[in-house]
């Protein structure tokens, strides 16, 4: 696939990742068609990741066939320290 056949969007918690691919061949003898393909397919998959994701540092990355997104956690999702006083 190319990049531009993949699209990523990220609304509500929702991360969805839809894709579509399309390929033709022909194969000729002379002036002759002797035989024609055509395949489309359109793929997608939504995964709910909830209110925990900071969507304005999402990231997503395309390189030798494959996509990379980082999806870093907000800030007030991390878990805090609480230091122990002894006394």
């Amino acid at each position: 696939m190319k990049k531009d056949d993949i699209e990523v969007s990220l609304e509500n918690g929702v991360l969805t990742i839809t894709a579509e691919t399309k390929s033709e061949t022909e194969e000729k003898e002379g002036d002759r068609v002797i035989r024609q393909e055509r395949r489309y397919g359109k793929y997608w998959r939504s995964l709910r990741l909830g209110k925990e994701i900071d969507e304005k540092k999402v990231k997503a990355s395309y390189k030798d066939g494959i996509l990379e997104l980082v999806l870093p956690k907000a800030e007030e999702v991390k878990p805090k320290k609480i230091a122990v006083n002894v006394g």
